[in-house]
């Protein structure tokens, strides 16, 4: 008796399975190897749970970029040497060009991120206070944080949109694909501060809205923009984002109650406002895919 071939669609999902784990795990070895020297330096006498919960600003920015190199090299290496992908195939190159992608993705990150703290204001008693400084002092430092934020959230577009996503999107289809890394984007913060099953849930959905925008005519920067436009908005106006609290002089954020409602100490990502933020924006999204195909 014969060996019988493996099924056809076996060995495409096959080499799908082997890519993105070479993937991850290349990523994972060159994060070690750019991280952990420098952060021994930046952490003597810290503890990793206090790290965790409070990261300084140069730990984030600095992590952010190891992240970020790690896995842009990891995607140069397995996506184009490898896989021999170009800019378009990982949605680096597409209609809307870089610029008019990343405005795209910053409208569809501020816009919800704003809605999502003003309905707390009408329905929970959120509000903002007088926090000290100056407007000046203000607008430093949100550039500062900006500038925080933006390696980070790219690094994560790169490891749960990206390479790991036209990957499953070829194999599994886009609906399918979408749906495991929006839950492993989820499973990804599930050691953050703060964090509930609410907030979990919404970062899911966070991520199914974040692999939309990728698959929209503007790719990875409208994810990218999107990304940095939810997180910056939030920090820049004295909220929590993902369980993080960052330190803005001149206003502070009373997140109001009930928790489940807007957030509580987790950030308006683990409320039912943020709920009705982000299905909103996964539904134009959406609507914007349908109504111009890439």
């Amino acid at each position: 008796m014969t060996d019988q071939p493996p099924p056809r669609r076996q060995r495409p999902i096959g080499r799908a399975i082997a890519a993105v784990v070479c993937f991850y795990l290349l990523g994972l070895v060159l994060v070690s190897l750019l991280l952990l020297p420098v952060a021994k330096r930046l952490t003597s006498g810290v503890s990793p749970a206090e790290l965790a919960a409070h990261p300084t600003p140069l730990f984030a920015l600095v992590q952010g970029l190891a992240l970020l190199l790690a896995f842009g090299a990891a995607t140069w290496i397995v996506g184009v040497r490898a896989l021999h992908l170009g800019a378009a195939d990982l949605r680096w190159r597409t209609r809307l060009g870089w610029a008019r992608g990343i405005g795209a993705g910053l409208v569809f990150g501020i816009l919800p991120a704003a809605i999502a703290m003003t309905l707390g204001v009408f329905t929970a008693g959120a509000g903002w206070i007088h926090d000290g400084g100056s407007l000046g002092q203000w607008g430093l430092q949100v550039g500062k944080t900006v500038l925080i934020l933006a390696p980070a959230a790219l690094a994560e577009e790169l490891m749960f949109r990206g390479l790991p996503l036209v990957i499953a999107g070829r194999v599994l289809g886009r609906g399918r694909a979408i749906l495991f890394f929006s839950l492993l984007f989820a499973v990804a913060h599930i050691r953050n501060p703060e964090v509930t099953s609410a907030g979990l849930a919404n970062i899911a959905l966070a991520g199914i809205w974040l692999s939309l925008a990728f698959f929209s005519p503007g790719g990875m920067w409208t994810a990218f923009g999107a990304h940095l436009g939810w997180n910056a908005t939030l920090a820049a106006l004295a909220a929590p984002v993902s369980g993080l609290p960052f330190d803005i002089p001149y206003i502070d954020y009373r997140m109001g109650a009930p928790t489940w409602l807007t957030g509580g100490t987790f950030g308006p990502e683990g409320g039912l406002l943020g709920t009705l933020a982000l299905t909103m924006t996964v539904v134009l999204a959406a609507r914007w895919i349908r109504q111009e195909p890439t």
